[in-house]
């Protein structure tokens, strides 16, 4: 089966990229260095030649309102006029557990709308909602830094490793269209705040974390559950000191 993955060389692409080549599937990687650029369409209808599916894992490289709005609605157009021409069966799309209640939030609004293209395509599909990557820890705690510290809230989320991201997109990747949403989390849940002090404790930055309910997320005022998956959700492997003992982050510390 041939498969396109988009962003296939980010931190989840390569990763599914390997499961699948691991399947023996032909697996298209489509990133703008392959010559697949989903912004201007370019390569997009030499890409889709004969695949069967198609999983976008590719991401804004502008988190900016609406630069990250452009490019969601602008890729999506485009990536699905391409596949109706070859009649692709299967579109598969990480997104994020929250994203409708987030929309306050100009990334997630953009998300949002990338959803609603999909839904309205008439490609069957199947959107994975997974929470926030243990990998995502940096990009938090630069968004709420502040001369004070870094401010959180104190809301639950229940982050899950990229490894577990990777298997879960692949099984579904590999699986029949649901037409909706499929959700996955880590093992555990934290307070933001919390999981944040451990996080630095664990790298030696002494930054102190100030708990905020009012601190914002990415833009968007957090409640005691906005973060967390329903409970169907399938849950990964992998706990926090685990993800962090094979971190890159754990690296200097060892030596």
């Amino acid at each position: 089966m041939k498969i396109v993955v988009i962003g296939g060389t980010g931190l989840i692409g390569s990763k599914v990229v390997a499961r699948l080549r691991q399947h023996s599937h032909d697996v298209l990687v489509a990133s703008p260095a392959s010559g697949v650029n989903t912004l201007s369409g370019e390569g997009l209808d030499e890409a889709m030649a004969g695949a069967d599916v198609v999983v976008d894992v590719a991401n804004s490289p502008s988190f900016e309102d609406q630069a990250v709005l452009d490019f969601f609605e602008t890729s999506g157009k485009n990536i699905f006029a391409a596949e109706k021409k070859v009649g692709i069966k299967h579109h598969i799309a990480l997104s994020v557990v929250g994203t409708d209640r987030l929309a306050a939030s100009g990334y997630f609004r953009a998300k949002i709308a990338q959803e609603r293209i999909i839904r309205q395509s008439g490609v069957p599909y199947t959107i994975v909602h997974s929470t926030q990557f243990f990998e995502f820890l940096g990009s938090i705690v630069k968004s709420a830094a502040s001369d004070e510290g870094i401010h959180l809230s104190p809301a639950l989320m229940q982050p899950i490793a990229s490894d577990d991201v990777a298997d879960a997109v692949t099984n579904y990747t590999l699986g029949a269209p649901v037409n909706g949403v499929v959700e996955i989390a880590g093992p555990d849940k934290f307070k933001m705040s919390t999981l944040v002090e451990q996080f630095l404790s664990l790298t030696h930055d002494r930054h102190p974390v100030i708990t905020d309910a009012n601190a914002l997320y990415f833009g968007a005022r957090l409640e005691a559950e906005t973060l967390l998956p329903s409970a169907n959700a399938r849950l990964g492997t992998i706990n926090f000191r685990s993800w962090f003992n094979h971190s890159q982050f754990a690296q200097p510390i060892a030596r």
